[in-house]
């Protein structure tokens, strides 16, 4: 910002904040239960798995169950931007979350892996996803601006409200996709977001780890807020279109620079409070 500048974040009331990714850790969470469950069932007696399901479990390692998550993770994204709310019925994130499961367990060869209890349990680890470590904290922070703090995501109420328990984050709203019966990026996510907090789009910043999801908040009039996160970015950096992010996205924090912890501290200058 050149000296002289009034930056458009000063007209900023309240922030949403994608919340896989940008305020929570899924990719380590998600990996760890699919690798812990695996071995508990290798390791239990009470377990009578078949000897081919047994030894094909006993190949997998930590970082195939990275893959794992990484492939169920990447179901989800699929899932989100194809869903036409003109077209499709609602189906909520938790449930494809499980059917996914289903199809991805039968793909690597693990069907029949986990009784239908345990597959309803282990769906809803994303109910049960760490923060990030600057999450709580930053969020403290920005709510001593006197900014409201409100989800934008693509999970479901209850998945939300979990995660919010779970990781002791001070939101004052959950807005979520199912809230508007659309997924991001369709634009009544954040027009509806805008809507519900009685604001103007322009009154709104929406904070991501994920430049598509600003460029398509910004596409609605609402100001932006990049946080980087260790391989969230799906944009890659010698890419024109991330070289042309840095010019229209409204304050970008690097990795490594503290995440919602540097928002705090960059907005209570802007702000000047």
């Amino acid at each position: 910002m050149s000296p002289g500048t009034v930056s458009a974040l000063t007209e900023v009331k309240a922030l949403t904040f994608d919340v896989f990714g940008t305020v929570v850790d899924w990719r380590s969470s998600v990996t760890e239960e699919l690798y812990l469950r695996a071995f508990r069932k290798t390791t239990s007696t009470d377990d009578q798995l078949n000897p081919d399901l047994r030894a094909r479990l006993e190949q997998l390692t930590e970082d195939d169950w990275a893959r794992f998550a990484q492939e169920w993770r990447d179901s989800y994204g699929q899932f989100t931007r194809n869903f036409n709310r003109e077209r499709d019925t609602w189906e909520t994130v938790d449930e494809h979350h499980l059917d996914s499961l289903i199809r991805l367990l039968d793909d690597w060869g693990l069907a029949g892996l986990y009784s239908d209890t345990e597959m309803q349990s282990l769906s809803l680890v994303w109910h049960r996803l760490r923060p990030w470590d600057d999450s709580a904290e930053g969020l403290t922070a920005l709510d001593r601006l006197g900014l409201h703090l409100a989800t934008l995501s693509n999970g479901n109420s209850s998945l939300l409200r979990d995660l919010a328990d779970f990781g002791a984050l001070g939101f004052h709203t959950l807005l979520s996709a199912e809230t508007f019966r659309a997924y991001k990026p369709d634009p009544a996510t954040y027009l509806g977001a805008a809507r519900e907090l009685s604001l103007e789009p322009r009154q709104v910043a929406m904070v991501a780890a994920h430049l598509g999801d600003l460029e398509a908040a910004r596409g609605c009039g609402l100001r932006t807020i990049y946080v980087e996160r260790p391989r969230e970015e799906a944009w890659g950096k010698e890419e024109d279109r991330y070289q042309e992010a840095r010019r229209w996205v409204d304050l970008w924090v690097g990795e490594g620079e503290d995440g919602l912890e540097a928002v705090a501290r960059k907005l209570k200058e802007l702000l000047g409070n």
